[in-house]
């Protein structure tokens, strides 16, 4: 982080120096010379890595923001869409649904090949299809068409998970919880400030307007990623797509690091759709009956919040163990949402107080969770961030489920007490493990809480890239060699 370039410069690896190109290239190989070309000072030096700086963190954090942002533009105005599209309420929630689906399938068949491939040349082209294949969603007027256009783009949207991974790869080790809280922070704000910007926009101009902006956006990104991101080798190029997807099974049941954080993330993710998706039930009815633009901006209480991860990330999570932060983060979640349910009837301090609490909570807990997880495997973080990340989404799918259900029984209180007991289940399973605890239940190890892991880890972050380069070294010349024999073979016979 002490670099105050985004980049490191220059090797002279990675490019095709080949002097006898083919007589014709295809449209498809120009784009792909063009999209996956690396600057000089982004390639990768094995005998210099790059350092992460916090430009690139900022860049990186920026990215996700307004790359997941483009799952919630629709929430806020589904009955504008329902409106110019001439469907029903009912058709036109088939929208978010899509996209969450969309996702989900992106996080499952995609991410882990961050693993396999180099992720700039990666995540370069999913942003790249992604900004190409919205222009579709702004200019459609066939609703199934507009349905299959978001649920492609949301497949595709997955590139911050590709980053945070490769956070945790370029970031040492003593500041890693700090790097990774400025990305999370991205993540979250853009979950919020999509629904503000989408009606906003919209109650004034057009819900194709916030689309337009959104595909400028993704171009935006693509150029500044091209620019600036640095290339990085891959983890694992001898394992097959199928291997790897069954991996993802093995580690999760042979790490009970892994297994706990899942199962927080799910209790902790279904609380924030809950009380996101019943808010708006609230609000409209009475004693308050706002607007639908002034519950759109009740997202702007979440947005002050997230400047409180990357302080506390440097001063508390990156000295002491991560389960001490993700208690701390349930525990201010739990508070919040006991004042909110069972106030928030009679004053509107009721939710605003849980929106801040919420937040804070949750960022808390996500990125001591994201911090402890990417320490299991090095060579599979991709891998791991994936069995998380389905975890927190099945968690946000159960939570808007059962918070809907519940409203629709019992109201505002039901909902949230629900919360609240999920809440009690994440705070169950950090308590059933202690920090130190090599099995899956216990407190063996002591109850310390500064890490004591920082060098070791510091020592694999360190060798890590000369071990990734000196493996894809030796695979290339094995590639070269055994081209060179099988062209010797066919010249014998």
């Amino acid at each position: 982080m002490a670099s105050s370039h985004l980049a490191r410069p220059p090797s002279t690896r990675g490019q095709d120096n080949s002097t006898s190109p083919p007589a014709e290239e295809s449209s498809w190989s120009k784009i792909h010379d063009r999209v996956t070309y690396t600057p000089k000072w982004a390639r990768y030096d094995p005998a210099n890595p790059p350092r992460f700086s916090m430009a690139l963190n900022v860049l990186f954090g920026f990215a996700a923001c307004f790359t997941v942002a483009s799952l919630y533009y629709s929430h806020p105005i589904l009955n504008v869409l329902a409106e110019d599209f001439g469907v029903t309420y009912y058709q036109a929630s088939l929208v978010p649904t899509l996209a969450q689906a969309g996702y989900a399938a992106g996080l499952l068949f995609l991410c882990p090949l961050g693993d396999l491939f180099r992720r700039r040349a990666f995540v370069l082209w999913l942003v790249w299809f992604t900004g190409t294949v919205w222009i579709g969603l702004c200019v459609t007027h066939n609703f199934s068409a507009f349905l299959a256009l978001t649920f492609i783009t949301s497949v595709t949207t997955v590139t911050p998970q590709l980053m945070l991974p490769l956070v945790g790869d370029l970031a040492p080790a003593h500041r890693r919880a700090t790097s990774l809280s400025i990305v999370v922070s991205g993540l979250l704000l853009g979950m919020l400030i999509a629904r503000v910007l989408s009606g906003v926009v919209t109650q004034y101009t057009s819900w194709r307007t916030i689309y337009w902006i959104a595909f400028g956006l993704q171009y935006f990104i693509l150029i500044l990623l091209w620019l600036f991101m640095p290339d990085y080798p891959p983890t694992n190029r001898k394992l097959n797509y199928f291997s790897m997807l069954w991996s993802i099974i093995t580690i999760f049941f042979s790490s009970p690091v892994l297994v706990q954080a899942c199962l927080v993330g799910f209790f902790m993710s279904s609380t924030f759709t809950s009380y996101w998706t019943t808010l708006t039930f609230l609000l409209a009815e009475p004693p308050y009956n706002l607007p639908p633009l002034y519950i759109g901006l009740f997202a702007l209480i979440g947005i002050g919040s997230m400047s409180f991860g990357p302080p506390y990330s440097r001063l508390v999570i990156d000295k002491l163990v991560p389960i001490f932060s993700v208690i701390i983060g349930e525990l201010i979640c739990l508070t919040g949402i006991a004042i909110g349910t069972y106030i928030g009837t009679f004053t509107i301090a009721g939710p605003v107080i849980e929106a801040i609490a919420m937040d804070i909570g949750l960022q808390t807990s996500q990125i001591a969770n994201r911090s402890a997880i990417y320490s299991i495997r090095p060579d599979a973080r991709n891998r791991v961030n994936t069995a998380y990340m389905v975890s927190v989404f099945c968690g946000q799918l159960m939570g808007t489920a059962v918070g809907n259900s519940l409203f629709s029984e019992g109201g505002w209180i039901k909902s949230g007490s629900a919360n609240v007991g999920f809440v009690g289940a994440a705070l169950l399973v950090s308590l059933l493990r202690g920090p130190w605890e090599k099995g899956w239940i216990g407190w063996k190890g002591g109850w310390g809480l500064r890490r004591r892991d920082l060098k070791k880890e510091a020592k694999k972050d360190e060798e890590a890239p000369r071990l990734d380069a000196q493996n894809a070294a030796a695979e290339e010349v094995g590639e070269i060699e055994g081209s060179s024999d099988a062209e010797k073979t066919s010249d014998g016979r």
